[in-house]
């Protein structure tokens, strides 16, 4: 079971994803297991604002990154991560094996989620529903101005 994961990201090779169960775009309920080859992250440290995600480590010993540090976590593990600040987080394999895990994820009723993107000061919002000026969900990014760039 889970041979072959499906490539996400083809300009990220290293990284491995499939979905599990195909859900109608109002589904809250979103699920998909993932692979990192060595050296590789989920992907950049992040809060959601609007949606709550649940890891379980399947096989390997991936480093977890939080608001209060990293630590590696065992297989078997599972760690909630509320949606708001203290839900922030990345997953990086800094072992020599492969690293899977399973992420699940309920997403608000409204559709709606704000994604920060903590280390490079950037914003993404998306909807699950369509616009109705662009006819297909929205999502887009937007750069903050740090603080050090006020001063």
């Amino acid at each position: 079971m889970w041979a072959d994961l499906g490539v996400v990201d083809e300009d990220d090779a290293g990284i491995r994803g499939e979905r599990l169960l195909e859900r109608a775009p109002g589904d809250r309920l979103r699920s998909a297991v993932w692979e990192l080859d060595p050296g590789k992250a989920s992907g950049q440290y992040h809060v959601h604002h609007a949606t709550e995600e649940l890891l379980l480590v399947l096989r390997g010993r991936p480093t977890l990154r939080t608001p209060d540090g990293e630590r590696q976590l065992e297989e078997g593990d599972i760690v909630h991560f509320p949606a708001g600040p203290a839900g922030a987080h990345q997953v990086v394999n800094r072992s020599e094996k492969v690293v899977r895990y399973l992420m699940a994820a309920a997403h608000s009723l409204s559709g709606l989620d704000v994604i920060e993107y903590l280390d490079d000061s950037q914003v993404v919002v998306w909807t699950a529903t369509e616009s109705p000026q662009q006819g297909k969900p929205l999502f887009f990014v937007h750069e903050l101005e740090r603080e050090d760039a006020r001063d």
